[in-house]
């Protein structure tokens, strides 16, 4: 049977192996020597071996007695280690964060954010991954990810969720097409005009796609693509109009030879939301950017 080995006592055999008296041991480590030798005695126990030969000279190491001598100077000395870690923990935030993100919040907001961030907390790196939606809540609820910024959606059960930023949805056409004259474009309306499509199954083609069915119609763009930038060089070359966030339409159609409208729709009112797995308490330097991408 295992029998467990505590610490302390360890650190008290150390010092009276060092000392080469139980008493001068006890003297150092302000401990009552028949305590000592005590501790001494459950900790042979445990190993179940002696560890020292007693005689009225003092004591003297028996060959098990070296070996732990040698193993319990090394974990003290860890030991030490781990409580300094620990407590330069308190005065400094440092580690690494896994942020999930997707593709308009990295396109639109987070370079600025995470630029921030970083100079606030030169410590901590922050390894940033692309994905969609659906993908940053699943990476959240299985711990790959530490925080995660994707379109709003319900938030599941042990997730934690905290409003980012305003995405509005925009219609993007070549220049002189023949809604640049509307203030605004009802999703009818694109309809009834080639589209570009963006990232299928991703968060905003399911949106698109359902919206379209709830008028009685289909969304079925002429092309699509895997990002917004690609999207932006169909509408250029004048393959079609898209609809796309606010961010991507000012990111990438933003020369004379576009036109953004907003998208006149309820839905079109687009958040973007952070999600963290729900801990008590979250790592501090989570809690970080967690703070720093909310302002």
């Amino acid at each position: 049977m295992t029998r467990r080995v505590d610490p302390y006592s360890l650190r008290l055999f150390v010092a009276a192996a060092q000392a080469g008296s139980i008493v001068r041991a006890a003297a150092q480590e302000h401990i009552a020597a028949s305590a000592l030798s005590r501790r001494l005695a459950d900790l042979e126990h445990a190993f179940g071996t002696p560890l020292l030969v007693r005689s009225p000279r003092g004591i003297a190491l028996t060959d098990a007695g070296r070996v732990v001598l040698a193993r319990g100077l090394q974990i003290d000395e860890d030991l030490q280690a781990l409580v300094r870690e620990v407590q330069a923990e308190g005065e400094e935030v440092r580690g690494t964060v896994r942020l999930y993100a997707n593709m308009s919040s990295v396109i639109g907001f987070l370079p600025e954010r995470i630029k921030r961030f970083m100079a606030a907390y030169p410590q901590v790196r922050v390894a940033l991954h692309e994905m969609d939606t659906k993908d940053v809540v699943r990476a959240c609820l299985d711990d790959r990810a530490d925080v995660g910024v994707g379109a709003e959606m319900p938030v599941p059960a042990g997730l934690d969720a905290w409003h980012f930023a305003e995405d509005a949805l925009h219609v993007v056409m070549p220049a002189g097409h023949a809604l640049a004259g509307q203030a605004s474009v009802g999703f009818a309306q694109a309809l009834d005009h080639p589209l570009i499509g963006i990232h299928q199954g991703g968060a905003l083609d399911r949106t698109l796609h359902g919206r379209a069915q709830d008028l009685g119609r289909q969304f079925a763009p002429m092309v699509s693509v895997s990002s917004f930038d690609a999207v932006c060089r169909m509408v250029e070359a004048g393959l079609g109009i898209a609809v796309v966030p606010h961010s991507a339409a000012a990111a990438y159609a933003g020369a004379a030879h576009f036109e953004r409208r907003p998208l006149d729709e309820p839905w079109a009112a687009r958040s973007l939301h952070l999600y963290a797995l729900r801990r008590s308490p979250q790592p501090r330097a989570t809690r970080a950017l967690i703070a720093s991408l909310q302002g």
